[in-house]
């Protein structure tokens, strides 16, 4: 019942509500549930799976989102859209499950039969700045995203697309290891990670089903790249075996480090290119340099 007068505060524009709820010990990111939607019965304020701050938006409540999304700052280390409600991020996983498909032929190839992509609301541009930022403190990787933009810039440079378009790329929060790669694809497509690691399981299952077309283009693309550096070898067929075994390993492991023929596999599952902009070194939680990056 808490959680249904503070809801019905922020639509009434009632700050002492939402004030009384937070120095309760109320959960400001819990999600309205069907039946407490039901008991409200105001169809046009109320859905399944909103919180506080997504009624705050609807009914632009400019001071209390201010307050709400500092809440959640203090609670949490990110915020982002997939984490936001629980309810619709399993329907876009079970949309995802639903579209995947497999080719028939020899070339038996997983693919997804819809083509999506995933962007920020334009309606962020007219909150105020000091909620802007708030936002984008919750859902982009800030280091990341002012290497590429600022640092050295490969995104964002062209003020046709930036400023008259109004077009801008953003590096969003994703989770760190092995899953960034399968967290981005998601991210840019359908704005979910690949937390059930469905993605890396259909990577891994269409390598295995197409190992001989792919080993192929890999074997070629491998000893193409090696002479282009004037290294004249070759291997003996166990040697490259053995390191194509590798590779299906890495895509069966949940938070193994991807490469360059797991993205070309990617490609063809999503029916669409993967370009991927990367930053040189990967850094701690601290912001401390770890190392190089494979990407760059």
């Amino acid at each position: 019942m808490v959680i249904n007068v503070c809801a019905a505060g922020v639509v009434e524009g009632n700050i002492a509500a939402v004030e009384a709820y937070k120095s309760s010990g109320g959960d400001i990111a819990r999600q309205m549930t069907s039946d407490e939607v039901r008991l409200l019965n105001r169809a046009t304020a109320f859905n399944d799976g909103f919180t506080l701050v997504h009624l705050a938006i609807r009914f632009q409540r400019q001071d209390m989102l201010a307050i709400l999304l500092t809440e959640v700052s203090q609670q949490a280390a990110k915020c982002i859209p997939a984490m936001v409600c629980g309810e619709l991020t399993e329907q876009i996983r079970r949309e995802i499950a639903a579209s995947l498909h497999q080719r028939k032929g020899d070339f038996n190839c997983y693919f997804l039969s819809d083509l999506v992509t995933f962007t920020l609301p334009a309606d962020i541009e007219d909150l105020p700045t000091a909620v802007q930022e708030k936002l984008f403190d919750e859902v982009l990787d800030r280091d990341v995203q002012k290497e590429l933009e600022e640092e050295s810039p490969i995104i964002n440079w062209s003020l046709e697309l930036g400023t008259r378009l109004d077009s801008r790329l953003y590096a969003l929060w994703n989770r760190t290891q092995g899953d960034c790669l399968l967290d981005s694809v998601l991210q840019a497509t359908w704005g979910i990670y690949d937390k059930d690691s469905v993605l890396r399981k259909t990577l891994h299952d269409s390598l295995h089903d197409c190992s001989h077309w792919f080993y192929t283009r890999w074997k070629e693309w491998e000893s193409w790249y090696s002479q282009s550096f004037g290294l004249h070898f070759s291997l003996r067929e166990e040697q490259w075996q053995e390191d194509w075994a590798f590779i299906l390993s890495l895509a069966s492991q949940p938070g193994a480090s991807l490469e360059q023929t797991h993205i070309f596999v990617l490609a063809h599952i999503l029916r669409r290119p993967i370009i991927v902009y990367g930053v040189k070194y990967y850094k701690s939680f601290r912001g401390e340099t770890l190392g190089y990056t494979r990407f760059q």
